[in-house]
């Protein structure tokens, strides 16, 4: 039980931590440009991750060649997420913006979790989770319009 208490706080902070830095990514967008603001923020996200994993005796960095080629795309798909809030957020806001990405995480993680891709557990698409997505789209409806 305090395993998944511990994934809902994790995963509360995430999703507020992604509500702070898509607005600052915006800000660094507007006045640097979309690819200097993408370029930056991850820079300096490789920064602050180097200094735990230098710490910590490098873990397993050296067996990146044994994961699957498309897992390393990870990197590429941060890139999308920080420059699409880029774009959004000073067109449609910030509500708007977060809203909508929820959707749409969760819709594809709802399609992963159906077929088990990617490692995850296995979980089929039911009418509860079904009534779930029509009442976020729904919602989403009311934020964006």
């Amino acid at each position: 039980m305090e395993t998944i208490l511990m994934a809902v706080l994790v995963s509360l902070v995430a999703g507020a931590t992604v509500s702070l830095q898509s607005p600052m990514a915006s800000l660094l967008s507007l006045r640097l440009g979309m690819l200097s603001s993408v370029f930056i923020i991850h820079i300096g996200g490789a920064i602050v991750a180097l200094v735990p994993l230098v710490l910590s005796g490098g873990q397993q960095i050296r067996e990146w060649r044994g994961v699957p080629w498309y897992a390393l795309a990870a990197g590429a798909l941060g890139l999308i997420v920080v420059g699409g809030v880029s774009f959004t957020i000073p067109r449609i806001g910030a509500a708007a913006t977060a809203t909508l990405m929820v959707v749409g995480q969760l819709l594809i993680a709802a399609a992963v979790d159906h077929f088990g891709l990617l490692g995850a557990v296995q979980r089929p698409i039911d009418l509860a989770r079904v009534a779930g997505f029509l009442l976020l789209v729904a919602g989403a409806w009311l934020v964006t319009r």
